[in-house]
């Protein structure tokens, strides 16, 4: 609410680097259609990997985790959850698909908050209810006593500045006042700032920015995980947060560190995904090249079977095929010997 009030973004003096982003991101929007009509057979396949990825970062950002055999029965609807923590995997996923399925049909507005964090808290006894009790922002630190980062919004006037946010968004958005990315970066800032359920809010926010996104024509969250992004610039992310959040309260925050941050994540979903789309126009194949694609994905070591978690449509021959040529190319090595065997990535193609 704080970013809307007034003349704030309106005003905002955009810096080059800052405009630079907005149009390349511009001119990557620009070629999505494209992608997604030459190459179909491909996006089919980047959906499953981007909705397996999106459901487990976004949860393992927030200390949530699975057993790696469980995460994609419970993605893809094939398991029933068994604890406390599949029901936070399965519902994330749910909230995915709702914002997947019926983006144009989801206003951004307080009840569609309540409805995305009652499914991705599936199970809590709070689950779609805003917070009773206040909730600051501490930083625990090893040896030393926990640090108030940021003082959030107070539980009884949560409400009003959720309604309040939202209801700005959508004016500044409806009235085209500023660029629906910028609108998009302050809302998902508001939002963190308010902090408005007791738990959950860091998953709800990333909600909020695929639906943000989805809703002005930036589909590239359907095909990339965002979530996966964010979660790989962790550090950057928690530091573009606590500098823009500083003097929220005041309405004397720079939101630029933020935004920068924010249209970064995006401007590295939609460069994923061109690459991807080259891949899959050389002569190597579809197929091949969505095995490529999820290898440069590791972060670190991974098994055949991650591997082929990672490629849903691809058979468990191709994928082992692929794995050989890539190792006879130089881009990976093998750690071990047969099935269980660890890989590692040398280069990224």
């Amino acid at each position: 609410m704080m970013s809307f009030r007034g003349a704030k973004l309106s005003a905002l003096t955009l810096p080059a680097g800052t405009v630079w982003l907005l149009t390349e991101i511009a001119e990557a929007k620009g070629k999505e259609a494209l992608y997604t009509k030459q190459a179909p057979q491909v996006l089919t396949a980047l959906r499953q990997m981007a909705l397996i990825q999106s459901v487990e970062s976004s949860n393992r950002i927030e200390g949530v985790a699975v057993a790696p055999d469980r995460l994609e029965p419970l993605v893809l609807g094939r398991a029933r959850p068994k604890d406390r923590s599949e029901e936070e995997i399965q519902g994330y996923r749910r909230a995915l698909a709702l914002i997947h399925d019926d983006a144009s049909k989801l206003e951004v507005e307080p009840d569609t908050m309540l409805r995305l964090h009652g499914l991705c808290q599936e199970g809590a006894g709070d689950a779609g209810k805003w917070k009773r009790v206040d909730n600051d922002i501490i930083e625990l630190r090893p040896g030393q006593a926990p640090l108030v980062r940021f003082r959030a919004v107070k539980a009884r006037e949560t409400e009003a500045a959720i309604g309040e946010l939202c209801l700005a968004y959508r004016h500044v958005v409806d009235q085209r006042l500023m660029h629906p990315l910028v609108a998009t970066a302050a809302l998902v800032l508001d939002f963190l700032c308010i902090h408005p359920f007791r738990d959950g809010n860091g998953r709800v926010s990333r909600l909020l920015t695929l639906l943000g996104l989805c809703r002005h024509g930036f589909g590239v969250g359907r095909f990339v995980s965002i979530e996966r992004v964010v979660e790989e610039s962790k550090d950057d992310y928690y530091a573009a947060l606590y500098e823009s959040s500083k003097g929220w309260h005041e309405d004397a925050h720079d939101i630029l560190p933020w935004l920068n941050y924010f249209l970064g994540v995006l401007r590295r979903a939609y460069r994923e995904l061109e690459q991807r789309d080259e891949r899959a126009h050389e002569q190597r194949g579809a197929k091949t090249a969505l095995v490529e694609a999820a290898v440069d994905q590791f972060p670190g070591d991974f098994t055949l079977r991650d591997l082929e978690r990672a490629c849903p449509g691809v058979g468990p021959d191709m994928v082992r095929r692929v794995l050989r040529h890539m190792k006879a190319s130089g881009a990976v090595k093998s750690l071990g010997r047969g099935p269980g065997a660890r890989w590692q990535r040398l280069r990224a193609r």
